[in-house]
């Protein structure tokens, strides 16, 4: 906790003390009349840069200000890549505030494939073993973003044993990235797939949340192998629908959508042609359909999730009855969003009534 009320008192010091030919330069972008005006002012700034980057005697608190000032060139569509090795030199740097924004630079500058990575796999694995967990946090970020297939292998021992890390943000972190590494290079971390069932346990519901990505590519390459895991998500969708998380995870008074969102595109795989995995999920889907609020446009993606999963599972006819009552009001609904959303709905349920029912003609 003193970590990061210094490191938010840095930042508030680093916001207010820039200096004012950056914020007029912030300014001048910012007024711009045209496209062509705002080219004019980034090239100057671009000339400026050239010449006070490569000087040895630059400060410290200067060279950063000129990193997130390409960063600005770079977002506005110009070529910045004169300042990319000094992005690079500061993830090299001890000063935590420093290390953060080398690193922030990096992650926006460069692909997996650049030539610079290979200048930075030592230091990201350096820092992977630090006693700072903000540092931690900072490569694993980098490892998401810039660690390729042929450096997987350098930093894949030290993400495995952040998965223990006392930390969660750390945790989920380490849980992203490996899941990058899935991405990248299934072959990779093949023997390593059971972490992902491991943080689906975990304490934090955060490190949950993230396990939950991975988990949806696995069960969409094979089903079968996680049907043990459909008790599993189901307890927790009814823990997360009944409000058992802490408030933070709620958006618009639902509580944590996003987490079942994901639990529902899982559950419709799992349960897709299987009576007993589909028989576990009758009761929590329709509790979500009962109290999903559908007044909000969270709350009616959740229920648009819902049908889905119970267009997908195998058929119940309770269900089936809700979830056409649900699309009724989307159809009945002023927004054409939501009319949208009640057809594609609709065409889903019909496609399930027709495949259960012998006498349907499509």
């Amino acid at each position: 906790m003193e970590q990061l009320k210094t490191l938010g008192r840095e930042l508030a010091m680093g916001s207010h003390g820039q200096s004012k030919e950056f914020l007029d330069l912030i300014k001048s972008i910012g007024e711009a009349r045209s496209k062509a005006e705002e080219d004019r002012i980034v090239l100057r700034q671009i000339e400026t840069l050239k010449r006070r980057i490569n000087d040895a005697d630059t400060p410290k608190r200067k060279m950063k200000e000129y990193i997130i000032r390409l960063l600005y060139v770079e977002m506005l569509g110009h070529d910045a890549s004169f300042g990319y090795i000094h992005a690079v030199k500061m993830t090299h740097d001890d000063a935590l505030l420093l290390k953060r924004t080398g690193y922030l630079a990096v992650t926006l500058f460069l692909s997996d494939d650049h030539d610079l990575i290979i200048l930075i796999v030592n230091t990201i694995q350096k820092d992977l073993a630090s006693d700072n967990y903000l540092v931690v946090c900072a490569a694993l970020n980098a490892v998401c973003r810039l660690i390729n297939e042929e450096t997987i292998p350098a930093v894949l021992p030290r993400v495995v044993d952040l998965l223990n890390h006392s930390k969660d943000a750390v945790r989920k972190k380490a849980v992203m990235a490996l899941h990058r590494f899935y991405q990248k290079s299934p072959s990779s971390v093949s023997h390593l797939l059971t972490n992902f069932r491991k943080r689906l346990c975990d304490n934090d519901p955060g490190v949950m949340g993230a396990s939950l990505c991975p988990l949806f590519n696995l069960v969409s390459d094979d089903a079968n192998s996680y049907k043990d895991l459909v008790v599993s998500f189901v307890n927790i969708l009814k823990q997360v629908a009944e409000h058992r998380l802490p408030k933070t995870y709620d958006y618009h008074q639902m509580p944590a959508p996003f987490i079942q969102v994901k639990m529902l595109k899982i559950l419709a795989l799992l349960g897709s042609g299987d009576k007993q995995a589909s028989g576990h999920m009758y009761t929590v889907l329709g509790d979500i359909i009962r109290k999903s609020d559908s007044m909000t446009n969270i709350g009616n993606a959740v229920l648009y999730e819902c049908i889905c999963c119970v267009a997908s599972i195998y058929p119940n006819s309770n269900l089936l009855d809700s979830a056409a009552d649900v699309i009724a009001k989307f159809l009945k609904s002023d927004s054409h969003n939501l009319k949208y959303m009640g057809i594609d709905a609709l065409g889903r349920l019909i496609t399930t009534y027709c495949r259960t029912t012998p006498t349907c003609r499509h």
